[in-house]
């Protein structure tokens, strides 16, 4: 369906990919990881041509088409919702707007040319465009009523829902999405699984969410050594298969007989858990086939992140008597909420409607005041908060020994010993600052 061949890529003297071969199949699902900076939102990018390679070419079967989920939030906003869906298909509505172009200008000697092109519109099942996109929008939780408005009106985390549907638009013949779960609430997320789970052509995707990737994904392609290594599993089997052959390896004097026992007992394990079990027969064959040498060692860092609480907490943490919430719109974003969290409970607040979580936490804080009910912290607890917008944490040049040090208690976290050690837990470079890239802010 769609391979590369000796892919190299060489930024200055840093090479990103080295001799790259690798092939994609139909009915397959890859996840694309690597270390951030390892190259995987530019390997996709070359993969739909929008970046070109050192050297080396990317091979898309003739015939076959191509779909890329948009990262240009605002490259659609002079179009409706429903239409910039349609444009996923691009043979499909180069024909459907030349159709509608002759017919403005309709004259005799243009009929015969109408009838051709709506021949062919019809074998791309044109005639149900619309009514297949307005599914697609429906599904991802565009409500109907904004299906033919302009995308420059449209919230901007809607946006991502229609581009996401643009992408999926048409049953594309290779599938490629970066971060595609960004944005998303818990139900479009689960929808979304099962669409791809069930998706019968080649699916390539980036994504930071384990769960996700562990759902959907047939084969795991890690982006390690300036390599590109392919396994077939989910993402639990490459990393469990990976820290095995790093015990493995350390373990020198170990017997090669109780390795192989060791990973085969391991294999047992990972052979029937698939995401598509027309999957199961082939995975169980390439399984079986697997030398611990052929698993390599990852080389990725993993923050610490450790939390140390100042005292030990009593068993009242929070009482919620009655809370409730509007938008200042004057809409309801929740009421009557009683909750009583005890020490251990742990909680996930979601909603379809992300300025009721972000009320919610935001009351829980003192950074906003409740409509009515009250809430009240256990006395030996203490709280800390990371808002969904935390621009305003952001506003300095300050190197981020400086940056962090303003929330130091003790003249011990004071200290820039103790500060950049804390930093290094978290894989921050020693000359880290925060800049702006796109609406994130990054150390550079």
């Amino acid at each position: 369906m769609l391979s590369v061949s000796n892919l190299s890529v060489q930024f200055g003297k840093r090479v990103l990919f080295d001799e790259v071969n690798i092939s994609f199949t139909q009915g397959n699902c890859y996840g694309i990881i690597g270390a951030n900076g390892a190259g995987k939102s530019t390997f996709l990018k070359i993969l739909s041509g929008e970046v070109d390679p050192t050297s080396g070419q990317v091979h898309l079967e003739p015939g076959k088409r191509m779909s890329i989920l948009e990262q240009d939030h605002n490259a659609y906003d002079e179009f409706g919702a429903l239409e910039t869906v349609v444009m996923g298909n691009r043979p499909l509505f180069a024909i459907k707007k030349e159709i509608d172009g002759l017919y403005a200008d309709y004259s005799d000697e243009n009929a015969d040319k109408i009838g051709e092109l709506q021949v062919r519109f019809e074998e791309m099942n044109g005639w149900n465009a619309d009514s297949d996109a307005a599914a697609l929008l429906s599904n991802l939780g565009i409500a109907e009523e904004l299906h033919h408005t302009a995308m420059a009106d449209i919230d901007p985390k809607l946006k991502v829902r229609v581009l996401l549907a643009q992408a999926l638009f048409g049953s594309p013949d290779v599938l490629i999405m970066d971060e595609p779960t960004n944005d998303l609430d818990y139900d479009t997320i689960s929808w979304l699984e099962h669409f791809l789970a069930d998706y019968e052509n080649t699916v390539i995707v980036v994504s930071h969410d384990r769960h996700f990737l562990d759902t959907i994904c047939t084969h795991i392609s890690d982006i390690d050594f300036g390599k590109m290594n392919l396994y077939s599993g989910n993402y639990t089997f490459w990393y469990q298969s990976s820290q095995l052959a790093s015990r493995q390896r350390a373990q020198q004097n170990k017997k090669a007989e109780e390795k192989a026992k060791e990973l085969q007992e391991f294999i047992s394990r990972f052979s029937a858990n698939v995401a598509k079990s027309k999957q199961a027969t082939s995975r169980k064959k390439m399984l079986d086939k697997l030398k611990i040498e052929d698993i390599r060692p990852s080389s990725r860092r993993y923050p610490a992140i450790i939390f140390e609480r100042e005292r030990e907490a009593g068993d009242q943490i929070l009482n919620i008597d009655g809370l409730a919430a509007s938008s200042e719109d004057g809409d309801l974003l929740f009421s009557k909420v009683n909750i009583n969290l005890s020490k251990g409970d742990k909680v996930a607040v979601i909603s379809k409607d992300s300025r009721a979580t972000s009320a919610f936490y935001e009351i829980l804080n003192s950074k906003r005041r409740a409509d009515q009910g009250s809430f009240q912290w256990g006395v030996t607890t203490n709280q800390s908060y990371l808002p969904s917008d935390n621009t305003n944490y952001f506003t300095s040049n300050d190197s981020l020994v400086d940056w962090l040090r303003q929330w130091a208690k003790t003249e011990e976290e004071r200290e820039e010993v103790y500060i950049r050690g804390f930093l290094g837990k978290m894989l921050f470079r020693k000359s880290a600052r925060f800049c702006q890239e796109g609406r994130k802010f990054v150390a550079c």
